[in-house]
């Protein structure tokens, strides 16, 4: 969502870095570009002003005028500055104090709640804790039964909500359910409201009383760049909230919510919601967020996600696979599946150091259905051809791709990606000979479905 941000920062950056000196007149020059940088990307107009004003000082100091390398101490003022914006550190969820520790998930109707409090329940039980949720939406048609549905997904104990009850009455009986389910967490989904409804600003007023919550998370969609900071600024004030989750920052925003909402609200965002599955919620890090929007990656992130994705154990199985050449089809499709768990291929690459602001990536357009498709052929093929590929002759290739949808092209697609893969990692681990030039031609084919 940063992209347009990014960009500009690059041209800037890469002005300063041309100039042999910097002088007070170029830097303010620069400082000016990146003021209507930060507008462009619907950054709040006195957090513009006051950023900018912030850096100008430490900008033309003796250190950076006397530096080796100006433009570098310019850019690395500005991302510390970025990073102090937007709250300098992750602020983890307080979850000490009475048991069950209470989460209230509020905010306008359509940003996410309900979602955003199943990704957060998913969280939580990774870090071993034992949530319960708890519908409190008897407002929005199907709110209850979504909230259901997700709680069965994710096997964790729902409080049988009924719309006939009040939010205040499910309030106090879901304390008593989650006390009898051995729950130390207890998630609230409530109802969306305008901030300027003072009859549902006062019941979240009483949902807060009874149930004396360690947490009350704004969910905020950033999509709506200015007016997210303004309902978490009224929000603030009526409730006093405690932290901001973002939703929809893998949307085409501008970004001027992540970078505002702390300076308005004093109140911190601890998650950002990075797509619509259950597992795209994202503890929020001010360094890494600034490292990403000037184009120096996210590669702590990536390492995160991709320990989260790969087993060890079964990583050591595949190495052992690769060395003894027993690496199946079956073997593929297990890693195209934890590949695909990582996220989008536009998202990973984002995260790869100077990688955000490469015109021809961002000129790529990646076909995610590729997974799918060859995660279907795969599927389609029996246990036998799975496990020995040389098997799959012509007219076997005809029947695996009328039996996934696809074309015989595909399947032999598929079979040479496998076939590929198998080579280069099998000389990689020591056991074959260099490839020649043909093969180096084609190894980028053997990884990317694209």
């Amino acid at each position: 969502m940063f992209d347009n941000l990014s960009g500009r920062f690059e041209r800037i950056f890469k002005n300063l870095r041309g100039q042999g000196k910097l002088t007070e007149d170029n830097i303010k020059e620069a400082l000016r570009e990146v003021r209507m940088a930060l507008l462009e990307a619907d950054v709040h107009f006195k957090v513009a002003k006051d950023f900018v004003s912030g850096i100008a000082v430490r900008a033309v100091g003796q250190e950076v005028m006397q530096s080796l390398t100006p433009g570098q101490q310019v850019i690395k003022i500005v991302s510390e500055a970025l990073t102090e914006l937007m709250g300098g550190q992750a602020e983890p969820l307080k979850l000490l104090g009475r048991t069950p520790a209470c989460l209230m998930m509020v905010g306008l109707q359509g940003s996410g709640k309900t979602t955003s409090t199943a990704k957060l329940a998913r969280k939580l039980v990774q870090d071993k804790r034992h949530p319960c949720l708890v519908p409190a939406d008897v407002y929005r048609p199907a709110a209850i039964d979504q909230l259901m549905t997700l709680g069965k997904q994710l096997q964790l104990p729902v409080y049988p909500s009924t719309v006939q009850q009040s939010p205040e009455q499910i309030a106090r009986e879901s304390l008593a359910f989650a006390r009898q389910h051995n729950c130390d967490t207890l998630l609230v989904d409530t109802a969306g409201r305008l901030h300027i409804d003072t009859e549902l600003m006062a019941e979240l007023g009483r949902l807060k009383e009874i149930l004396q919550p360690v947490e009350v998370l704004l969910v905020a969609d950033a999509m709506t760049g200015q007016d997210a900071v303004q309902v978490a600024a009224a929000f603030h004030e009526s409730l006093g909230i405690s932290g901001v989750v973002l939703t929809k920052l893998d949307g085409d925003a501008r970004g001027g919510a992540a970078l505002s909402i702390r300076a308005v609200t004093q109140c911190p965002i601890k998650f950002i919601g990075v797509g619509e599955k259950l597992d795209a919620l994202e503890v929020f890090h001010p360094d890494r967020m600034s490292s990403r929007i000037l184009g120096m990656g996210d590669v702590l992130t990536m390492i995160e996600r991709a320990q989260e994705a790969f087993d060890e154990n079964q990583a050591q199985e595949l190495a052992k696979k690769f060395r003894q050449d027993t690496f199946s089809l079956e073997d593929f499709r297990s890693q195209l599946r934890q590949i695909r768990k990582l996220g989008s291929l536009e998202q990973i690459l984002g995260m790869l150091p100077g990688m955000g602001m490469m015109k021809e990536l961002k000129k790529m357009q990646v076909d995610e259905k590729e997974f799918a498709r060859m995660e279907a052929i795969i599927n389609s093929m029996t246990k036998g051809e799975r496990r020995n590929a040389d098997m799959i002759n012509a007219s076997r290739r005809r029947r695996i791709a009328d039996g996934s949808g696809t074309t015989v092209q595909d399947v032999n697609r598929l079979l040479k990606s496998y076939s590929e893969a198998r080579r280069v990692m099998k000389q990689m681990m020591g056991g074959g000979a260099s490839p020649g030039k043909k093969g180096k031609g084609r190894r980028k084919r053997a990884f990317f479905p694209f």
